[in-house]
């Protein structure tokens, strides 16, 4: 199989900017767009191939027919037909609503056997003063919680995190978070479009409606814990791989190029996600080269050996892949 690349699904949500369209190199005259998908699996918003001898066959239908050739034998086994990441790039003009999402064992009891949603953020852009919520800064019971709801003043609990380009915030199920105003993200998280929205500022959405909250569903699936750091420390490396997440769902990295580096796939059972966040050049998979650049999110298949990143000049990308 040929490395592959999608048609991006723009999502259209009140708290959506105008920066993600121009990143991408993309024209469209759609505005507030919060959201883009890049690949996704999720049921009603499956990618579509955007080029190559595959073009305008979903995701679905692609592991459907390929399986273990595609995703890798174990992710096959796993998880079968449904592609298990969804990736996307997140533009904040203003505040997200404050959520959480369900385990994989609270989404399955509430949600017809659904996934859960364990996810990460690596920061692209922040504006001055840029900020997110990720993490409890003080121990809640669920009758606290849910009176600072009901007062107004959950957020007074949440620990609060200035924020630049290059910061990374795992998010495994459970933690409270929010991306607020001035952040470019992008997002790497298991197939699942559950979230219980807590509190929302007595916003309206674009219908002119205030938005459903789940304040009760939540209270379930919250961590109440405290932690020391909510923050994925890491040591940048030129021209290396630096792993900042590994859990059951993912394991990302980030290569920062100005030099070609190779990477061994023959060793991994798993599909491996490209999503280039800087600079352009080209993927050389098994002697075949891909060009890519900013905004562009490359899948390259399981059953690929051998991989090199060729920067044109600099280029920094995310990797993810199933372990």
């Amino acid at each position: 199989m040929y490395p592959l690349k999608f048609e991006p699904i723009f999502k259209t949500i009140v708290w959506g900017g105008e920066k993600i369209a121009p990143y991408k190199g993309v024209k469209t005259s759609q505005q507030h767009i919060g959201e883009s998908w890049e690949l996704s699996g999720v049921k009603g918003n499956e990618s579509i191939v955007s080029e190559g001898p595959l073009k305008g066959r979903s995701i679905a239908s692609l592991v459907k027919e390929y399986k273990e050739e595609l995703v890798g034998r174990h992710v096959y086994e796993n998880t079968g037909d449904e592609f298990p990441l969804l990736i996307k790039f997140i533009d904040a003009l203003t505040d997200l609503s404050i959520q959480v999402h369900p385990n994989d064992e609270l989404a399955a009891e509430r949600h017809n056997g659904s996934k859960g949603k364990t996810e990460m953020w690596y920061v692209v852009a922040a504006e001055p003063g840029a900020h997110l919520y990720a993490g409890l800064k003080e121990k809640l019971t669920p009758e606290e919680y849910a009176s600072k709801v009901a007062d107004g003043s959950i957020t007074d609990a949440l620990a609060r995190h200035d924020v630049h380009p290059g910061d990374v915030f795992f998010l495994p199920a459970g933690r409270i978070h929010a991306i607020c105003g001035g952040c470019f993200i992008a997002e790497i998280q298991q197939t699942s479009d559950i979230t219980y929205r807590i509190y929302d500022y007595g916003r309206l959405g674009l219908d002119g409606k205030p938005r459903e909250l789940h304040t009760e569903l939540a209270k379930d699936a919250i961590d109440y814990k405290v932690y020391p750091s909510y923050r994925s420390d890491y040591t940048p490396e030129e021209n290396e791989e630096v792993q900042v997440v590994s859990c059951p769902y993912f394991t990302t990295s980030i290569w920062d190029l100005t030099l070609p580096c190779a990477k061994d796939l023959s060793g991994i059972d798993s599909f491996m996600v490209v999503m280039c966040l800087e600079g352009e050049g080209s993927l050389e998979v098994d002697g075949e080269s891909v060009p890519v650049r900013q905004g562009e999110t490359v899948l390259i298949p399981a059953s690929a050996d051998d991989l090199c990143f060729v920067p044109e000049d600099s280029m920094k990308v995310l990797t993810s892949y199933i372990a």
